[in-house]
Order: C-alpha cells, then structure tokens, then sequence
C-alpha cells in the first residue's frame, strides 16, 4: 500500500510538472509581440519606417550636405561638408540595416499573400508591400549601386548573398510596381486600418505607383536617352493630377517620440545649416519662397558657405525655416511637382513644345505646396527670361530649388544624373564628390567574397566610381 501510494504520488508530480512547464510557457508568452501577425497588422510599420528611416534620417540628411541645399556645421555633417572620412564602412551602417529590415518585414507580408501563402487574397496588402518595396529598394541601388537583393532576405539560406547589378535591379523595380498596379486595382472587402499615407485609398496608391515609374524611367536618360523620356511620360500620364494626390507621409505628432526626424535633428543636435550654393541660386532669381525656406539671423538671412562654414551649434546661419516650423510636417516620398518637373524634362528631351507649360505648372505646385504667392509674376518675369538657350540647366536648377528640403535625396540624384546645378563645395575639386554611399561594416565584416573589390581595395572609392545610371560601370559580374 505504502509502494502504490508513493508511486500514485510520483506520477502526478510528473504530470503536475509536464502541465506546468506548457502553463509557464503560455503565461510567459508576449502577447502584444505576436509571433505570426496578420499582413495588414505588419503594414504600419513598414509604412513608417519607410518615411522616417528610409526617407527622412540620414540618407536624406547626407544628401543635402553633398548637394548643397545644406552646409553641414556640425560634428559628422561638418565633417561630411569638408569631404572627409565619406568612405568609411560604419558611415551608413545603420542605414543600409534599417533598409533591408524594412525590406524584410515587406518580404514578409508578400509571402503571406502570395497565391500560396495564408491570405491569398489580401491583394491590397499585397499591393501597398510591392509599392513600397520598389521604393527602398531603389533608395538602396541609388545610393550603394549594386546591392544584394535576388539572394538577400533569405535568412540562414544565404548568409552571404550575392550582389546585383542597378541594371538588372531597375527591371525589377518596375516590375515589381507593376504587379502593385495590378493588385490595388482589384476589389477587396477588407481595407487597412492603419494606412498612414492614403489611408485605404486603392487608387491614390495606383496613381503613386505610376508616378513612381515615371520617375525611375527618367532615371535612365544616360542609358536611354529619349526612350527613357518616352516610358517616362506614358507612365506619368496615370500619376498624380494635384498636390492633393502626392505620396506623403503625414502622421508625426508633435511629441519628442513622434515627432517629424528633420525637426528632431534640428532641435536635438543643429548640425545643418542654409547652403550658400541654394541660397545665391534663389537671390538670382528674386525667389518669393526665401522667407519660406529660411530663417533669419539679426534680421538678416545668412546662408553658410559651403565646404568652409564655421563649425558652430546654431545661432550663426540660417537654417531651414521649413524644418523649424515643421514638428509634424510631412515627409514627401513623391511629390506632384515633382512629377510635373519630370513631364517638363521628357517632353523637352522629345522636342515637344509643351514642356515649358509642364515646367510652370511644376513651379506653380511647388509655391502652393509651400503655401507661397508669386507663382505666376515668378515664371515670367524670373523664369521665362533665363530659359532661351539654357533650357534643360533651368528646368533641373528649378527643380533643385523645389526640393528644399526634405526632397534631399532626389536632389542628389539629379545632380549626380545631368551635373546641375554647379556645386561650389571647393573640397568637390580637392578631394572629389561623393558619387555614392561606402559599403556597410555588416557587408564588409561578413559578406566581403560579395561586397565590389573596388571599395575594399581605393580607399576614394566613393569619389572614383559612379552608379550605373550617372555614367559608371558596374562592380560586379
């Protein structure tokens, strides 16, 4: 009796036990960081981290400094003004990471509504997924030039994945949008909750979709000439038609977590200041949207030069007045004037008359954009009379001047694409323009069989080779 007592008692210590480890595991669980979360519950994050990390951090904040909308004078802006330490691996680290973890949580809501996944027909998710991964995909190959992507994403699969050339990536890029188009345009019963951009609207996506293709076809005029301008105004013709439609991202609050990360980086650290180059280009012109763009010093606008600014924390140039009253202004993925500035250069390349009419409407949206008057005396009594025979110099100088500041990245990618407007950084000339981003520490330390031997062996390698489309060659086979 004593025996079976104690064997009774041994046997429900092991179940009590086995039941306790499965309870401890299930209360230990934590619920608000679920395991497999549904697509559209994925979707809000990616959409943010699209625009404050993609668009509105670093990269964006480099990109002024090289193109001159800004003088960096401060700590690694200042030393990123003067041209020094630009090819260091650990400069964009952190960068290129966020990138391909946007990308991978994109990846991620593709594969659960892919025709095989768990929401099959969750075509808007699926959808918003391809815009946005055209997006930062291109962020990346615009920036780095070849950038693992056939075999990245893949885990413990491919610890190592190879790199692809921009040529094959830009393919990929439109087709991936295309297949967007094809998804938001399909009926669903469910929308998403929590769409910080259009908030659900299928065809607001649509429209940023074409605009977006306009915008890599005019990419490629270098490589095709006037067919790029040709694709470039057939997928425009399905864009955005008003500043009403433009791809923004609007949701900053204004709290010290929330807030917008150009007013953040002003506030927190003032390492920008107001470009002279921008800031001549706009005295030139008599520009009515000077006393938007830019604050005052002792009643007076004091622009930094750039390349040889003093090194100060604020109090000596102006700075973005934009960004100084902008705690929750929104970040621009693509913008209508934007769009317009792309019909302008197309049909200019094509020999169509029409293009000066494009041009002033892209002018025209931009002053409404940034709530300015004066569009129309501006045109013709500024504009009109530069344009004989400088046609394609004023058209992308007007465009530089619209996309002050938080358009940064495109404005470097015009210049390093047609060489417009002139820099006037003296370090450009002495030590050489940054053509493009230096690899990722995390590249090099684990993936260097992959990473272009280019940039392991010239220490100028960001001022030495240029990106496929700016007239480079590509880095690997």
């Amino acid at each position: 009796m004593k025996t079976l007592k104690i064997l009774l008692v041994t046997a429900l210590g092991l179940i009590l036990f086995a039941c306790s480890d499965e309870k401890m595991d299930e209360i230990d669980m934590e619920r608000n960081d679920a395991l497999n979360m549904e697509a559209g519950s994925i979707l809000p994050d990616a959409i943010l981290k699209t625009a404050f990390e993609t668009t509105g951090c670093d990269i964006a904040w480099y990109s002024t400094v090289y193109v001159e909308h800004s003088a960096g004078t401060w700590a690694q802006s200042a030393v990123a003004d003067k041209r020094q330490a630009q090819n260091d691996a650990s400069l964009f680290n952190n960068n290129w990471n966020g990138l391909y973890d946007v990308m991978n949580e994109l990846k991620d809501i593709l594969t659960k509504t892919a025709p095989d996944g768990t929401e099959p027909e969750n075509y808007w998710a699926r959808g918003i997924a391809q815009v946005l991964t055209a997006y930062n995909l291109a962020v990346a190959t615009d920036m780095w030039g070849e950038v693992p992507w056939t075999e990245a994403l893949m885990g413990a699969e491919i610890l190592q994945p190879k790199y692809d050339k921009q040529s094959e990536l830009y393919p990929k890029i439109q087709a991936m949008l295309d297949d967007a188009i094809v998804n938001l345009g399909k009926t669903v019963n469910k929308l998403p909750s929590a769409d910080y951009i259009y908030h659900g609207d299928q065809n607001a996506w649509i429209k940023a979709a074409w605009s977006l293709k306009a915008r890599y076809a005019l990419r490629l005029t270098k490589i095709n000439g006037t067919s790029a301008a040709t694709e470039a105004l057939n997928y425009l013709a399905n864009g955005f038609t008003s500043n009403d439609e433009n791809f923004i991202f609007d949701a900053f609050e204004p709290t010290a977590s929330g807030e917008n990360p150009w007013y953040q980086f002003l506030n927190d650290r003032t390492h920008l200041s107001s470009g002279q180059t921008l800031y001549d280009l706009m005295v030139e012109r008599n520009d009515p949207r000077i006393p938007a763009y830019f604050t005052q010093i002792d009643g007076a606008y004091n622009p930094a030069p750039n390349g040889t600014a003093v090194e100060n924390q604020g109090g000596m140039y102006s700075t973005s007045l934009i960004t100084e009253n902008g705690q929750t202004g929104a970040i621009p993925l693509m913008t209508y004037h934007e769009l317009k500035f792309i019909e302008a250069e197309a049909k200019l390349m094509k020999g169509d008359a029409t293009w000066a009419y494009a041009f002033g409407e892209a002018i025209a949206a931009n002053f409404a954009y940034h709530g300015v008057d004066g569009a129309e005396d501006y045109i013709l009594n500024q504009v009109a009379p530069r344009v004989p025979g400088n046609e394609l110099k004023e058209l992308i100088t007007q465009k530089y001047i619209a996309f002050y500041e938080f358009e940064a990245i495109e404005a470097y990618n015009d210049y390093r694409r047609t060489g417009i407007p002139t820099m006037h950084n003296p370090n450009n000339a002495t030590t050489g323009f940054v053509n493009r981003f230096p690899f990722a520490l995390s590249e090099v330390s684990s993936n260097p069989d992959n990473v272009p031997a280019e940039y392991l062996n010239d220490p100028d390698f960001v001022y030495n080779y240029k990106v496929w489309w700016a007239g480079g060659t590509e880095l690997v086979p």
